[in-house]
């Protein structure tokens, strides 16, 4: 397959244009076209312009690229990206095909449309260039009729979801004629380049996800009507109760669009005139009129759910589909839904869910159950085995865990005894399956392959360190009930959380020490990081509001030694260690991996210091390491200080959080030499072959000392603004005390500018702060209501 350097996309609509969006943070060139307009807008009218002129010509193409730097949530990692997208039109560009190595068609889903543009693009395409359908349903070989045979070889789907930067499914559907070395490099290419998931689907309407997650909803909306529930009582059943999105199924109905969902439902009825279960994807009488009445959901502010301020306060309705009224939502609450609140395993919440008694564990039942036993029926008509399946579920509707995995769960034997207890006919296949997958005795994982009978090994890609496999494998070093040891390999251990939400506790606190002498005594440096749902949330609150309620102030007191001795391990180290986070980096979490010798960071962290949201700054080594990282600064450019010192203030003062990865080099946490993946599979094995790197000629670090302290003079500055801030009632009384208390500790505490501190002096100074901010009656108030609202962590 031909190097991908350069790319075009046909289509500057939403999608077309967030395509452009991701394919730029992959750091590829971008020509992105669209139609030529018919007429003039009136702002065109009144500059004088004509049909003639490149800025009208451009027009379409150049409203999907300006609409970018205003989405929300930002499709573009940063607005700067923008420059690599290329603009222009289906008349006067086609000629600059022939510089791009990939071409991908996103216009509107209707084949005579798709069709009459490939016929015009076919002769501008480059030699052994691949041209790719965004289709998210249509027939491939329908489409491929049109195409001469040597581009056939190199046509395919290629079906992202929206919003691209944000789902990780793609869908990858060749024709007939694919040439397969394009398919399987396409695919490597996607997977490493743009981070995507890749599942691999065969030529049917809807391919895999938009087949089984639009069954699912309107199977769901067809057992509430039955059962008389509510869209809210639904919903609080079909989202993480049942290991499904908080979206659910009518929010994320609303999400999708109505019109959209319809449009699938439409086309799975039209095109599957033998699927024995075409009459659910007829699409309800009572969605047909919402439909008709504009209500599509989000993007008309109203759908099955609307927001309206009532009495100056935002209040949620409901849609009752019985009268076409809006109600006001009433939060149901099931008893076997409040049963699993606390519960992590998703697994373990779908069993206990179905097990229950009341309705919502009846609905819960009955709709997994139809859902599951359609989706077993649908090997191998969309796909070849139970992994695409699930990673298509997983990756493009956001379910915890797939639909075969929900089998394993439930047990795939209880569940046959259970629906044939109901009456309902179990797919044969089913009968003879133990579970869907399974560890072999040398730890590799294995899928149950409906199609011949016989486990096979489930593929792990290349350059992909699986955790859960090495553990399974023998790969513990040492572990304790938070935390594990893992050998990762070629001397390199991996240090991994595992506690809830990934927390950082006691025991995290002093396995690190454990891990850095084990990589010190027996290989050459560790990696932090692990494959849950985030990096780390921070320090566990719990434990402080229990000694706070206390009084239990010298235990708080350890505490923070411990934390501040640990992140001090990892930053002194004697091999190097390389922090890996991904998704939400708080607290703690970012303190670890600020101390790390090098960052290597999924394209989608969120991190931040955000310790002053509970009233506390951070203790762990946070606040002293941003003075120190101000003063290097400023060190290097020979410069004042008090600008780098005064950014790095407020990212702590306003409990900062960068919206991506690429974001924390502009605020001062991802500094030279550290990188990001755009592959979270390929995480841990990057961060692996970081720590090699540097291990060739590492040269440990010492505790800095002679260090110039900033000064009570700029803390004095900090602390002049915030009384501003104060007086004109931007912040609180208490706000601007706590900025003031932060002030003085990132400034160097109470000493003339100049004055040489050192490291083990500003740990002092957390210390003695965050103590203090431990004493304030409203940090306790603060804490507590955090934990009230079920939320026990730093965030």
């Amino acid at each position: 397959m031909r190097q991908i350097e350069k790319v075009a996309v046909l289509g500057a609509g939403v999608m077309g244009a967030t395509i452009a969006a991701h394919l730029a943070n992959a750091g590829l060139e971008v020509l992105l076209l669209d139609m030529v307009p018919r007429e003039l807008s009136q702002e065109e009218q009144t500059s004088g312009l004509n049909l003639e002129n490149p800025q009208v010509r451009n027009r379409v193409a150049q409203n999907g690229l300006q609409g970018l730097l205003k989405m929300k949530p930002a499709p573009l990692y940063l607005k700067e990206f923008a420059a690599q997208i290329e603009v222009g039109n289906f008349d006067d560009d086609l000629g600059k095909l022939q510089q791009c190595d990939w071409v991908i068609e996103v216009v509107i889903e209707h084949m005579p449309i798709k069709k009459e543009l490939f016929a015009k693009v076919v002769p501008h395409l480059a030699p052994g260039a691949i041209l790719s359908t965004n289709t998210s349903g249509l027939s491939v070989n329908e489409i491929a009729k049109t195409l001469p045979s040597e581009v056939r070889k190199n046509f395919l789907v290629t079906h992202f979801f929206n919003p691209p930067r944000y789902m990780r499914l793609l869908e990858i559907v060749p024709c007939n004629d694919t040439d397969p070395a394009i398919v399987s490099g396409l695919g490597e290419f996607i997977s490493r380049r743009l981070g995507k998931g890749i599942v691999y689907a065969k030529d049917t309407p809807n391919f895999i996800a938009n087949r089984i997650g639009v069954y699912a909803i309107y199977k769901g909306i067809e057992h509430m009507v039955e059962m008389g529930m509510t869209v809210e009582e639904v919903d609080s059943v079909a989202g993480p109760a049942t290991a499904r999105p908080k979206s659910a199924a009518f929010r994320t109905s609303d999400l999708v669009g109505l019109d959209t969902l319809a449009h699938v439902g439409n086309n799975s009825y039209e095109l599957l005139p033998n699927d024995e279960e075409r009459e659910v994807f007829r699409v309800p009488g009572f969605m047909t009129r919402m439909i008709e009445q504009g209500l599509l959901g989000n993007k008309s502010k109203a759908g099955f759910y609307k927001k309206e301020k009532v009495d100056g306060k935002r209040q949620i309705f409901y849609y009752d589909y019985r009268n076409g009224e809006y109600k006001p939502a009433e939060r149901p609450k099931f008893p076997s839904v409040q049963a699993v609140k606390q519960v992590d395993d998703p697994a373990q919440r779908v069993k206990m869910v179905i097990a229950g008694n009341d309705k919502g564990s009846e609905f819960a039942w009955k709709s997994l159950r139809d859902t599951l036993i359609y989706t077993v029926n649908r090997i191998p008509e969309i796909a070849d085995d139970v992994v695409n399946v699930d990673n298509a579920m997983k990756w493009g509707f956001n379910w915890e865990i797939g639909p075969f995995e929900m089998l394993d769960a439930i047990g795939v034997q209880t569940f046959v005894q259970r629906a044939e207890k109901d009456g309902i006919a179990v797919p044969a296949a089913l009968k003879s399956v133990e579970t869907f997958y399974r560890f072999n005795q040398a730890g590799q994982k294995e899928y149950y392959d409906l199609l011949s009978g016989e486990y096979r090994q489930v593929e792990v890609k290349a350059g992909q360190i699986d955790l859960q496999i090495l553990k399974k494998a023998g790969g513990v070093v040492e572990k304790n009930a938070n935390c594990s040891l893992i050998d990762l390999g070629d001397g390199v251990f991996g240090f991994e959380f595992h506690s809830k939400m990934n927390a950082i506790s006691g025991d995290i606190l002093s396995m690190t020490h454990k891990a850095v002498q084990r990589a010190e005594s027996e290989g050459v440096g560790l990696v932090i990081g692990n494959q849950g749902n985030n990096f780390s949330v921070g320090a566990n609150l719990m434990l402080m509001a229990v000694a706070l309620a206390e009084g239990a102030y010298e235990d708080i007191n350890m505490m923070v030694r411990s934390f501040q001795k640990a992140t001090m391990a990892v930053k002194y180290a004697k091999v190097p260690v390389v922090a890996a986070p991904f998704g939400m980096t708080l607290g703690g979490g970012c303190e670890f991996s600020l101390h790390a010798d090098a960052i290597n960071a999924y394209a989608e962290t969120y991190m931040g210091l955000v310790e002053i949201g509970v009233g506390l700054l951070p203790a762990g080594g946070g606040t002293k390491e941003m003075c120190l990282r101000a003063v290097e600064l400023a060190r290097q450019y020979d410069t004042d200080v008090t600008p780098f010192l005064f950014k790095n203030f407020q990212q702590i003062g306003m409990a900062k959080v960068s919206m991506g990865a690429a974001e924390l080099r502009d605020m001062g946490y991802l500094r030279a030499g550290d990188s990001i993946s755009m592959d979270a599979d390929r995480l841990i094995a990057d961060a692996k072959q970081k720590v090699l790197g540097l291990a060739v000629n590492y040269r440990p670090q010492r505790p800095v000392e002679n260090i110039p302290a900033p000064g009570r003079s700029i803390a004095a500055s900090i602390k002049s603004q915030l009384w501003n801030m104060q007086m004109g009632g931007y912040v609180t009384e208490y706000e601007a005390q706590m900025g003031g208390v932060i002030a003085d500790v990132i400034t160097g505490g109470d000493v003339p500018a100049g004055t040489l501190i050192s490291e083990q002096y500003l740990l002092q100074l957390e210390r003695e702060a965050f103590m203090s901010l431990c004493g304030n009656k409203k940090t306790v108030e603060r804490i507590q209501h955090m934990l009230k609202k079920g939320k026990p962590l730093r965030n």
